[in-house]
């Protein structure tokens, strides 16, 4: 596979600063030098996650994710090294060069332009047709929901006609029907190989990316055909799962909230309203990379319909959201079944308020075990503590804690005797479970706990010498490759780190050393070591530790060697002059180990 060249990628690195990407994705809050928040990679409470502007790399002390800003956008977008590069190269504004690996792969590039060229095309030519006179049922439409031009143009609502009309646009603009077919916009009859409109009859809605292009459409029915609503399949430039509608808007609005709906017409509804910052996910389950897209608002707002559909929806968006940490609210509507409904009839006012109402997650789950229990009943009553017991026990914050403690004793009259008398039992019930832990693992652990610790010392060491190595000193690095071999690096991380090293000062060309591993897990150790904090900035403190480390490297290789010999000496098969030649190194070694 073709790789951009090191100039190409340094370019793209250095014109995107960490810190700017990384605050697109997490809140960040400064801490001395650095900066710190939640993980986005794994699940915690506590901020372990730290960003150096000065080193511009990336490192979590809770999961050891790792890395510079392509390793960011990589792993956070869950795409190739190439995709990273190409992404921060368009935030940029850097003209990259065109990758040919071979003319399979030219030509896929060509149709992904070409798609969406016919993309952009259709929801003009969509958009055109809905002021055509024969456009009625969809004029009618729109004027029912009380959509104005501005709505209309800003997300590119149309109408798509009778069976071939598109096709026989997209034809006039000298598309062939490869290109054609590709889009999925344009199908093709089994029986008749007559090619007809996917969308016919139907009111169009254009779906865009976050860098605004076209990619996809939505269509509903205006009569009783079934399905209601059609989407574009997965296509070269779209897949369903990867975006939100209306957050090319959304992301612009500049809030700090965002609130995610079920369908096109709830999003379109509050936006013409005033409510800017509403997405909808797009006739699919939230999936983990939709959820990805909400980072950088500091709260979602889950704001789906009220029926067991819309409510299903919720919780497996709560389970999503939950495990990627955001803020949850859940939106509570009286008197709609949902937010298009309801901001028609109260005005976006009433909505705005609902919003800053809207229920925490931890309310949420206690609103929705009452529905599931009859608080009259004294078994049903008992569950109820127990388990409200268990979702306060979760809350990490004490005040909220008691926050919580006192809304639901009075909403649910229940005394607050009983549930603290429960929150007890469960706490105690879980320290002794943690304490049988603890001993079931002391019985498993290592009882060599001064090895344990030798090792801890020597990997140390080792990371110290590497975190030298990194600074890219020539003088240093003869320093150490005169006391240090390859193979004395124990853990195996650093030793394959020093060999690229060590290979690469051969060369003399260090650029990003982690431009150099494939491998995440020499990436994460690498930044982990750069997130130390060694205390050798200056040329004296470096000297000085090199003379220390190179000094335990050097005593602890002549113990080695001591150990060795005397093995030896002690088996019975030596010759005399074998023997001699090993008492000589033997006193060397001990004269060296005195001094």
């Amino acid at each position: 596979m073709l790789k951009y060249n090191n100039e190409i990628i340094d370019e793209v690195r250095n014109s995107n600063n960490i810190l700017d990407v990384v605050s697109q994705y997490v809140i960040l809050k400064r801490s001395g030098r650095n900066y710190s928040g939640l993980c986005p990679f794994h699940k915690e409470k506590s901020p372990s996650f730290y960003v150096s502007p000065d080193k511009q790399i990336f490192h979590c002390f809770g999961c050891g994710e790792g890395g510079d800003v392509l390793g960011f956008i990589r792993k956070i977008e869950n795409i190739s090294f190439k995709e990273a590069i190409e992404t921060l190269a368009e935030r940029a504004n850097i003209k990259l060069p065109i990758l040919v690996n071979s003319e399979k792969d030219e030509k896929i590039q060509k149709l992904k332009s070409k798609i969406y060229q016919i993309n952009e095309i259709a929801s003009e030519f969509y958009q055109k047709n809905l002021l055509n006179p024969n456009s009625k049922i969809a004029q009618d439409y729109v004027k029912k929901r009380k959509m104005d031009m501005y709505t209309l143009k800003t997300f590119g609502i149309g109408f798509a006609g009778n069976f071939d009309e598109l096709y026989q646009e997209l034809k006039k603009r000298e598309f062939n029907d490869e290109e054609i077919l590709a889009s999925k916009l344009v199908l093709k009859s089994e029986k008749t190989g007559k090619m007809y409109d996917a969308f016919r009859n139907r009111l169009m809605f254009t779906i865009k990316d976050i860098k605004d292009r076209v990619i996809a459409f939505g269509g509903r029915a205006l009569d009783d055909s079934k399905p209601k609503y059609i989407n574009s399949p997965d296509t070269l430039v779209y897949n369903k799962g990867r975006h939100l509608f209306a957050m090319n808007i959304a992301k612009r609005c500049g809030e700090k909230t965002i609130m995610l709906v079920e369908g096109y017409m709830d999003t379109i509804s509050l936006h013409q309203r005033g409510v800017h910052n509403v997405v909808a996910s797009l006739g699919t389950a939230l999936t983990e990379h939709q959820g990805r897209l909400l980072n950088g608002f500091e709260k979602v707002i889950i704001g789906y319909d009220s029926d067991s559909a819309g409510q299903g929806a919720t919780a497996r968006s709560l389970e999503i959201l939950q495990t990627l940490r955001f803020d949850i609210r859940i939106l509570q509507l009286t008197g709609a079944k949902d937010p298009d409904e309801y901001i028609v009839k109260y005005g976006s006012g009433q909505i705005k308020k609902a919003m800053e109402n809207s229920i925490s997650l931890v309310e949420f789950k206690v609103k929705k075990l009452k529905e599931s229990l009859d608080l009259d009943n004294v078994s049903d009553k008992i569950k109820f503590l127990n388990e409200l017991s268990k979702i306060i026990l979760q809350v990490e914050n004490d005040i909220e804690k008691e926050i919580y403690i006192s809304k639901f004793s009075e909403q649910y009259k229940v005394s607050k005797e009983s549930i603290y008398a429960q929150l007890n039992k469960l706490q105690y019930a879980m320290n002794q479970g943690n304490k049988i832990l603890e001993k079931t693992n002391a019985i498993k652990r290592n009882p060599s706990k001064e090895k344990q610790e030798n090792l801890e010392k020597e990997t140390s060491r080792e990371n110290l010498i590497i975190s030298i190595l990194l600074n890219n000193n020539k003088d240093d690095f003869e320093k150490i490759r005169n006391v240090i071999n390859i193979e004395d690096f124990k853990n195996e991380k650093n030793r394959k780190i020093a060999e690229k090293l060590y290979e690469q000062f051969e060369k003399g060309n260090i650029n990003n050393v982690m431009d150099l591993f494939e491998e995440d897990e020499i990436i994460n150790h690498i930044t982990y070591i750069m997130s130390i904090d060694f205390q050798i900035a200056d040329t004296q403190k470096t000297k000085k530790a090199i003379e220390d480390v190179s000094s335990k490297f050097e005593t602890e290789k002549l113990h080695d060697r001591k150990s060795e010999i005397l093995k030896k000496l002690a088996s019975s098969n030596l010759s005399s002059e074998e023997s001699s030649e090993l008492m000589n190194e033997l006193n060397s070694i001990n004269m060296r180990l005195k001094k």
